[in-house]
């Protein structure tokens, strides 16, 4: 049987399979469960994963989607390898976070939310990082770096590119 279901690029579903079958035969009251445990191996949650979960669990697609839409947590967009977060807090703003984000997107050639073409980066901002004495503040994946300046940016992005 083949493991590999079509989209935009091949998807493997033994995994989700996997997952599925340890989480018990009760319908749905280990679905948070499943979707986090398929979200951590995937790195998002891919539309023929959810299928396969909806088949498998016998739980509409349609209570699968409005789960995975109403908590932040889970993404249907695939994420990049790094995580950029870059504070957006009042302490942050005003030493000049706004500049450190717009040379993050000119670098990375991308907005807020989104990932690059290569899928080793992904955009956000955070309303407050809690780091406010580093400020302005970003964080690579649960790395902080602080007291930012664009040239600083340049060269952690980088570091982090060349870490393919």
């Amino acid at each position: 049987m083949e493991e590999k279901i079509m989209s935009k690029i091949n998807i493997d579903i033994k995994p989700v399979r996997d997952i599925v079958s340890k989480s018990g035969d009760d319908q749905d009251s280990s679905l948070i469960a499943i979707l986090q445990e398929t979200q951590d191996e995937y790195g998002y949650l891919p539309k023929p994963v959810l299928k396969e979960i909806s088949r498998l669990k016998d739980i509409p697609l349609t209570r699968i989607f409005g789960v995975v839409t109403f908590y932040s947590q889970f993404t249907l967009i695939p994420r990049g390898k790094h995580a950029i977060k870059i504070c957006s807090g009042t302490a942050c703003h005003v030493k000049g976070a706004d500049d450190v984000k717009q040379k993050v997107k000119e670098q990375l050639n991308v907005v807020e939310g989104e990932t690059t073409a290569d899928y080793q980066f992904t955009l956000e901002t955070a309303a407050c990082i809690g780091t406010c004495f580093l400020a302005p503040v970003m964080m690579v994946d649960d790395r902080y770096f602080g007291k930012l300046t664009a040239g600083r940016v340049t060269d952690i992005v980088d570091r982090y590119s060349s870490k393919v």
